[in-house]
């Protein structure tokens, strides 16, 4: 088609529209976020791949934020691609295999490390690990691994909220949990472990766990948890471990930041009071053991 027909048919007003670079939309309505993620891998060339926040959003995670902006996508290391503002071309040596289906797709631990890289918000980056450990699409080792494989350059904070989910933390929340407690002076606890019975019979898996006296304790927030069903057995949880002699503490994440003073001195109270009492024949295994 000649050039001066697509040029006049691109004008303002006219029935199609420039998304990038030799990359024509055949309409003139606003381009939808599919819209730019087509054309960002028709632009980039074959064998492109989306990463980031486009990627996360397809693979089902629901608590990064939406992706807005250039659409990420990894391409060859001997191929240039300037992004024209509106796609961001990383050249890689470790260009991924992407998975069948209608988006050619980084898997979900080099997905979410390379949304982390680019992030500054430590928070948001512990929302996106935790969901990606949670929603069973990667373990932390395969995190670990990614990360170590990958570029250095802003990998700290992931790394650093990275020991967190090996320690077993799965949530935002139970981070917060876990600094409260580095500076409360009781025993480090188990986070997320499997409990048992002397006999053998499977307790809920409280989020912290203190073995010397055999203390639960739970962070109750349907916010921070991938799974909303958790919040509405808390009741059945906390009756079934008490029936086993568990003392359980229960703290809402909002208590974590504005009253951590009071969260430390009711643990140090129930920790004290489960001493006194015979510890109850439970056995705990740490999380993916």
């Amino acid at each position: 088609m000649p050039r001066r027909t697509i040029y006049e048919r691109c004008r303002p007003g006219g029935p199609w529209r420039t998304l990038l670079p030799g990359i024509v939309g055949l309409t003139n309505g606003p381009p939808t976020r599919d819209d730019r993620r087509r054309a960002a891998l028709v632009y980039a060339g074959p064998g492109a791949v989306l990463t980031g926040l486009d990627a996360l959003q397809i693979h089902g995670m629901r608590r990064v934020p939406p992706p807005s902006g250039p659409v990420h996508v990894l391409i060859p290391h001997d191929r240039r691609r300037l992004g024209a503002g509106q796609v961001l071309s990383e050249r890689t040596e470790r260009l991924p295999r992407a998975r069948p289906g209608r988006w050619p797709l980084a898997p979900l631990s080099r997905a979410v490390l390379d949304f982390c890289r680019r992030s500054r918000d430590r928070e948001q980056i512990r929302t996106a690990l935790a969901e990606a450990v949670q929603r069973g699409g990667c373990t932390p080792g395969e995190l670990l691994g990614e990360l170590n494989a990958g570029s250095h350059r802003g990998s700290a904070v992931p790394r650093s909220v990275l020991t967190e989910i090996v320690g077993g933390v799965r949530s935002v929340a139970e981070a917060h949990a876990r600094e409260v407690l580095l500076a409360a002076g009781l025993p480090a606890p188990m986070w997320n472990p499997t409990l048992r019975t002397a006999a053998g019979e499977i307790l809920p898996c409280p989020d912290a766990w203190f073995d010397d006296v055999a203390l639960a304790w739970e962070i109750d927030s349907v916010e921070f948890h991938y799974d909303v069903a958790d919040y509405e057995r808390t009741v059945e949880r906390h009756s079934r471990m008490t029936s086993y002699g568990i003392v359980v503490v229960h703290t809402v994440p909002r208590a974590l930041r504005s009253r951590r003073s009071e969260v430390v001195d009711e643990l140090r109270r129930a920790h004290a009071l489960a001493r006194l009492r015979p510890r109850p024949d439970i056995h705990a295994a740490a999380a993916g053991s």
